[in-house]
């Protein structure tokens, strides 16, 4: 299994590798760089397009004759400032559908992060970020100033001019007043590095097409973390106007939010000032449109007329006339549909991966594996914060934590879950990774009852009840419960199930709905769940390691803690807290190196606690695609971070004739 290991290691170097030698950079777009330098940093000057004119999709032609639609070359930003797609394989034909299974509104993620447009995007090697919206940018030799450009001519879906008003817009009344659900994000505070204190950077206008951050001290990855934080900075103010209540007042807004079908003006604005891409009414960037309710049996997004990219050629993208998202009830129903060819791009996770390959060629379609910066592919979480005094004491016991690790037998783990994918090791950063620490995997790796029994007998988990489980000093109860948001991990919990029982520790298994799961980890009523940790660098996204906001279950409240400024949750101590102060020298960094220094050190910290229990290695994500679907990278990294499937451009994937 070592072998599996190192097999990954080197796959995620190669990828690297590879990508950086045939990165993906937009012929327009400047190569964006983040390192200070000694004098001002300005991006390169973009690059004109190649041809004379521009050709547009036949569906657009048929309205543009009919005089329902302006001429293409009216529709696009002025020429020097269109975003030129290098296309992954070869220049695509147009139309089609991309046609792919969801769950209805709530698995609003899926067509979300494929067609999303950021501010700036992550490079192909995840290395660092290119404009994207934007055109280009200047920084300042302390990294305290962003000048950021847009494109000149620009439009949103709806025809309507994208200026820098749509990102002060967002600013001054969206995101400072949290609108739409969301604190103010990380990326937009400064760090003093003396002190540690936090200032909220400024936003202002310099013209139509240009706008400046400025923070009060360095933020070398202010490009990065906004990449990640707040991807898309900006919203369409002639839209928000009409039903904010700071402009149509509360009675109004309440009265429309119910038009709408909302009962309350809070959840409203949430749905159409964050989750906004599936509803057709409102205007956006993005290669395709919502084109009807999202709650139909089949969501439609069609082709955007004002989208800003073309291919080399002059071919506005994007390739593809819709994308079709079929809801199911089933999560079988994603395998049985792509087998029968009802789907003809979507990814699966590891465990489908036999029956994937082995219809490969009979449904005519390919599978390929994409790199995930997972910790783990089975792994538990323990809630650090939970509010059962008698958990909280077991869970932040590092020797109950270690208990529960070599109780496990992980070789079997890893053949009956992961088909042997996921190599029989704990939970920890893969290496080829920023943050790999030698020797990590094997930590409290090895099945050993005899530890397992002797480590919970020295907490003084002596006392048994008549079915020979552990009863907490108190002697009463101790049940773990782990609350799962779907099926999908059942054979690994009963496995899990059995190994803990089989040392005393009774557990409790329970499944509820994604929904009710979300609201249950907002509450901190979640003792434990399988939620594993995926991310490239802690630098880029520190969520997950570092409690900023109520997000990943092992910190429960310590999250809350830090995004109320104390208000509410549980008060970080020991390593925790030192987590917190790492992150803030983080912020306070003048150079990558420092960055890299202090990231290390959180990484450390997790080491050395193992707060996130990992039974199986990292395992690849599936990306299945018709043959008949073309420009499909082969090989990416696939993550939150650089938006799943979105990271291969998706606007450039198209069908073959």
């Amino acid at each position: 299994m070592k072998t599996n290991r190192l097999f990954l290691g080197m796959m995620l170097m190669v990828v690297a590798i590879v990508f950086a030698a045939c990165e993906s950079e937009s012929e327009v777009s400047p190569k964006a760089s983040s390192s200070v330098k000694e004098a001002t940093t300005a991006s390169a000057a973009p690059a004109p397009v190649k041809t004379d004119g521009f050709k547009e999709a036949p569906m657009l032609t048929k309205l543009v004759s009919a005089g329902t639609l302006k001429a293409v070359a009216e529709r696009m930003p002025a020429k020097e400032d269109i975003m030129v797609e290098t296309v992954t394989e070869e220049i695509g034909k147009y139309g089609g559908d991309w046609k792919m299974p969801w769950t209805g509104p709530n698995d609003r993620w899926a067509v979300g992060q494929p067609t999303e447009e950021a501010l700036f995007r992550f490079k192909k090697d995840g290395s660092t970020v290119e404009p994207n919206v934007a055109k280009s940018y200047e920084v300042n030799k302390n990294s305290t100033e962003f000048t950021i450009h847009l494109r000149k001519g620009m439009k949103w879906s709806d025809g309507v001019p994208f200026t820098a008003d749509d990102v002060l817009f967002y600013w001054e009344h969206m995101l400072t007043k949290e609108t739409f659900g969301k604190k103010i994000y990380d990326a937009y505070y400064s760090v003093d590095p003396v002190t540690g204190e936090k200032a909220l950077a400024t936003v202002t206008k310099v013209d139509d097409y240009t706008f400046k951050v400025v923070h009060k001290y360095p933020s070398v990855q202010f490009l990065e973390r906004v990449a990640i934080d707040n991807k898309w900075f900006f919203a369409p103010a002639h839209f928000q106007k009409t039903i904010l209540p700071e402009f149509v007042g509360q009675e109004k807004a309440l009265e429309i939010a119910k038009q709408w079908g909302f009962e309350d003006v809070k959840t409203f604005l949430v749905a159409t000032g964050y989750y906004y891409w599936v509803n057709p009414q409102i205007p956006t960037l993005r290669a395709w449109v919502a084109k009807n309710d999202p709650n139909s049996d089949q969501f439609i997004m069609e082709r955007n007329p004002y989208y800003w990219k073309t291919d080399k050629e002059g071919n506005q993208l994007p390739y593809m006339d819709r994308i079709v998202a079929t809801k199911v009830q089933d999560p079988a129903q994603r395998i049985l549909g792509t087998l029968a060819g009802d789907y003809n791009l979507l990814d699966f996770d590891f465990k489908d991966f036999t029956v994937l390959k082995e219809n490969e060629k009979k449904a005519g379609f390919r599978v390929m594996p994409w790199t995930t910066p997972n910790w783990s592919s089975a792994g538990l979480q323990l809630n650090q914060t939970i509010a059962d005094p008698n958990l909280r004491k077991l869970f932040q016991d590092i020797r109950f934590r270690e208990a529960l690790s070599v109780a496990v037998d992980r070789k079997e783990i890893s053949e009956i879950v992961t088909n042997g994918l996921g190599a029989p090791q704990q939970a920890s950063v893969p290496e080829g990774l920023v943050g790999y620490q030698a020797g990590w995997a094997d930590q409290w790796s090895k099945f050993d009852v005899n530890r397992a029994n002797q480590l919970l007998d020295e907490i003084g988990l002596t006392k048994r009840d008549k079915n020979n489980f552990r009863l907490h000093a108190d002697g009463s109860d101790l049940t773990i419960t782990i609350i799962e948001g779907s099926t999908n991990t059942a054979s690994f919990l009963e496995l899990v199930k059995k190994y803990y029982e089989a040392v005393g520790i009774k557990v409790d298994l329970k499944v509820v709905d994604q929904g009710t799961h979300q609201e249950l980890k907002y509450a901190n009523k979640i003792p434990a769940t399988t939620e594993n940790i995926s991310l490239v660098n802690v630098a880029f996204r520190p969520d997950t390691l570092v409690p900023l906001r109520v997000l990943t279950p092992w910190y429960g409240h310590y999250g809350l803690y830090s995004s109320s400024n104390g208000k509410e949750g549980v008060k970080p101590e020991g390593d925790v807290a030192l987590i917190l102060d790492y992150w803030n020298k983080v912020k306070a960094s003048t150079s990558k190196e420092e960055i890299e220094k202090w990231s290390n050190e959180i990484v450390k910290l997790h080491q050395k606690n193992q707060w996130i229990i990992g039974y199986a290695g990292p395992t690849p994500r599936l990306v299945v695609a018709s043959n008949k679907m073309g420009n499909v990278p082969k090989e990416l990294v696939y993550s939150d971070e650089f938006r799943s499937l979105g990271h291969g451009h998706p606007a450039q994937f198209f069908i073959k004739p």
